[in-house]
């Protein structure tokens, strides 16, 4: 029987393939995705890894083992897949495993309109299902077979989020696009066709193997090609996607990064322009900055978890108009309250084309603090460090919360402390108003957690 324990995560499946992850086992998990969600049809995309079709199809004939339908969409990102889930109203299954390796795969779930599958939301019943089948067998209720149908949704995709985004009037602009061999690749020449960006396309072959640099955005070294290209070519900004496409990390015209916080702030003041007064959600390793512009903006800065399920709950429960996370994931109620990178990369191309100056000097109003970048460390006793980091802290002052991790906050600087799900680490997060009150506080907690 495989160890489910190890490849069913907070929010999604993801193992090597075949050790942990094979075409029977997708298939188990199809017939119990369609348990689940007792839904009358399902949605299945995947990415460009070479094991994805095989998966794929194979959770397809699992959904259709139970009597539903499937309409398989074929290459596709991870947005691409919500817009699918949300257009047709049903439910979904996204075979990638976004910036891992090429050994990795996994799947992402939904319910119909987009809707989360984590642990709380129907992914713990999932892995009890394939568990007991595993070693019983598949019972069969099914009177007959769903029927498999092909569909392609690109078009559908890239016309519905131009439309959520004013991008007449633009100004031309030169935008280097690192696609990472994923499936950027495959959605962004689509997206941006008849608008006025120069698209310099780096990486755009789909090749699961990566064999330029992981497609993992937010680590530096991945970006390095992209700022070296935005520098060379004189391009007014550099966007970058993950694997499966679900996240964009922004480069300035000086192949500077821009912070996703600054990205964050910037969209939720352009959804607040729309949107007067409403919510818009942060995680709590989201700068100062975001919660500031939203209220000057007159909004309602509504303060969660890290992770992408409790995003989409309170997007849900406060009716939000934006959601933000400090790793480039960004949430839209006009995207069924779903994560697309896309969705903001448009809005940074509307945002500068609209306007005559560069794009460091129009995020320069939401980039306010200076910040560590997170930070990990590899701690075998990581609920004693957090016991100790807390104690160390616990006289000064500043307040303390635990919403996450541990959060502690100061007049000039705060930090966040949390605990990986999947992996031994504890990741840091600080923030100050300066970079000296800044690297204080981060040297100060580090030899606590280090010692």
């Amino acid at each position: 029987m495989p160890d489910l324990s190890q490849i069913v995560k907070a929010y999604d499946v993801r193992g090597v393939v075949p050790d942990q992850l094979d075409e029977p086992l997708a298939e188990l998990f199809g017939a119990a995705f369609a348990d689940v969600t007792e839904a009358a049809g399902a949605v299945v995309g995947h990415d460009m890894r070479p094991s994805s079709p095989g998966l794929a199809r194979a959770f397809a004939r699992g959904v259709a083992s139970r009597g539903a339908d499937v309409v398989e969409i074929g290459l596709c990102s991870t947005d691409q897949l919500y817009y699918a889930s949300g257009a047709m109203t049903l439910p979904g299954a996204m075979f990638t495993a976004s910036h891992n390796p090429a050994q990795y795969n996994g799947i992402k779930m939904c319910r119909a309109g987009a809707a989360p599958v984590g642990q709380d939301s129907g992914l713990a019943d999932i892995r009890a299902l394939v568990e007991r089948w595993t070693e019983e067998g598949v019972p069969e209720t099914a009177t007959t077979f769903g029927r498999l149908s092909q569909q392609d949704t690109l078009r559908g995709y890239a016309d519905h989020l131009r439309g959520l985004v004013p991008l007449a009037g633009m100004r031309p602009l030169k935008a280097v696009v690192d696609a990472g061999n994923g499936m950027g690749g495959h959605t962004v020449p689509t997206v941006l066709a008849g608008l006025p960006v120069e698209l310099d396309a780096l990486y755009f072959e789909l090749d699961g193997t990566f064999p330029n640099h992981e497609a993992n955005p937010l680590d530096p070294a991945n970006i390095v090609d992209l700022q070296a290209r935005v520098r060379e070519t004189g391009a007014d900004l550099g966007l970058a996607f993950d694997g499966d496409a679900d996240r964009c990390f922004v480069v300035d015209e000086r192949g500077e990064p821009v912070s996703p916080s600054a990205i964050t702030a910037l969209v939720a003041a352009r959804e607040l322009a729309k949107h007067p007064g409403s919510v818009v959600i942060h995680n709590l390793i989201t700068s100062w900055s975001v919660p500031e512009v939203v209220r000057e903006h007159g909004g309602t800065p509504v303060r969660t978890r890290v992770g992408h399920s409790f995003i989409k709950e309170e997007m849900a429960r406060h009716g939000a108009v934006f959601g933000g996370e400090h790793s480039a994931h960004y949430y839209f109620r006009d995207f069924w309250n779903a994560d697309t990178g896309m969705l903001a990369a448009l809005h940074v191309l509307s945002a500068l084309g609209s306007q005559q100056g560069t794009l460091s000097q129009l995020v320069a109003e939401y980039d306010r603090y200076v910040a560590s970048g997170e930070i990990n460390s590899t701690v075998e006793d990581q609920t004693g460090r957090l016991a100790a980091v807390k104690s160390a802290w616990a006289d000064r002052r500043a307040e303390v919360d635990e919403l996450d991790g541990l959060t502690v906050t100061a007049a000039d600087w705060w930090f966040n402390l949390r605990a990986s799900n999947t992996e031994p680490l504890l990741r840091l997060n600080v923030e100050a108003r300066d970079a000296g009150t800044m690297e204080k506080v981060r040297d100060e907690v580090l030899s606590l957690i280090r010692a």
